[in-house]
């Protein structure tokens, strides 16, 4: 499909320390034993086959990257690769990470935020870490680092405080990232939850005027739509992965912790790279084959009604089990 894959987002660990409603099953899920994840030198390995195969941007996900004991160690030698590294959080650990993000190189965090509200964040995460996040955010904002926060978006819950966020970049030069509710196995998914990137702008025009809403230019293989307000010193986006999907730029290929390659977030296919490692076997075959089955649009589901049929979504992996 001409799409050329220069992005590997990594998941190191399946755990985290909070329970997101959208991410993880109400139940929890059923830990990979660790003899089955990568360990931090299978991780570099793997890591530095595909940058030398082209990949120049790596993003370390979970779970939440940061619970896994030997994070720092990770991050510091994936920065020695020479490529644009970066993580998403949800912020709660970031206060030991500072000095090793500075010494990776590490410039830019996604932190993950779903409502200004104390008792709303803590009903989605299931944990009560709401002041410990702000702290943190402003830690990471006095240490110069450039932030995009990513709010899932879900009709009735927290879409009334749409332009509470954008009202956050008046003064602060940070980026709101709105992303649609996407369907994962678990996540109790309705199209009747989901908010769309018509939704979401319409609200931002009644709102503000018109020519104060300005639509910037998206980057080659952005996955968001870029809008500013006039005058604001920061921006928001929307991730429009359901109504208006951006397939045909993607650039994104995923490694989970355990090993497996998936070439779309949507796909219900891997291929495990890890036992070829281990094995002695080279997996540069095994990258192309499945760069090479990567499908059109969302892992196939390329239909509204495909989209929307759950026997297909949860074939695919809880959230927290591909990485975010």
């Amino acid at each position: 499909h001409g799409r050329m894959h220069s992005y590997l987002r990594i998941s190191i660990t399946e755990n985290c320390n909070l329970r997101c409603t959208y991410c993880m099953p109400a139940e929890g899920i059923a830990l990979t034993p660790k003899a089955h994840l990568m360990t931090t030198d299978e991780i570099i390995s793997i890591a530095q086959t595909f940058v030398n195969l082209g990949v120049n941007k790596i993003r370390l996900t979970g779970g939440e990257p940061l619970v896994r004991k030997d994070a720092k160690d990770i991050i510091q030698r994936l920065g020695k690769l020479g490529v644009e590294l970066t993580l998403t959080t949800n912020g709660i650990l970031v206060h030991d990470f500072i000095d090793t993000f500075k010494e990776a190189g590490v410039h830019t965090l996604n932190v993950s935020i779903d409502s200004l509200q104390e008792d709303k964040f803590n009903q989605i995460t299931r944990r009560n870490y709401f002041d410990k996040f702000w702290e943190n955010l402003e830690l990471l904002d006095a240490n110069g680092f450039q932030l995009k926060l990513n709010v899932v978006v879900i009709k009735d819950f927290n879409d009334d405080e749409i332009i509470d966020f954008i009202e956050m970049t008046k003064d602060r030069n940070i980026q709101i990232r709105f992303i649609e509710f996407m369907p994962f196995d678990g996540n109790q998914w309705k199209k009747d939850k989901l908010v769309s990137y018509a939704e979401i702008l319409s609200q931002v025009n009644d709102r503000y005027s018109v020519e104060n809403v300005e639509r910037l230019t998206d980057k080659p293989n952005d996955t968001a739509k870029n809008h500013k307000i006039t005058s604001y010193k920061g921006s928001f986006s929307v991730i429009s992965s359901v109504t208006n999907p951006f397939c045909s730029t993607c650039n994104r290929i995923r490694l989970t912790a355990d090993g497996k390659l998936k070439n779309c977030l949507f796909s219900n296919s891997e291929t495990d790279l890890l036992h070829n490692l281990r094995t002695g076997k080279s997996i540069e075959p095994l990258i192309f084959q499945n760069i090479k089955l990567k499908m059109a649009i969302r892992g196939g589901m390329d239909d509204d009604d495909k989209f929307q049929n759950p026997e297909l979504f949860s074939q695919n992996r809880s959230m927290i089990m591909i990485g975010g």
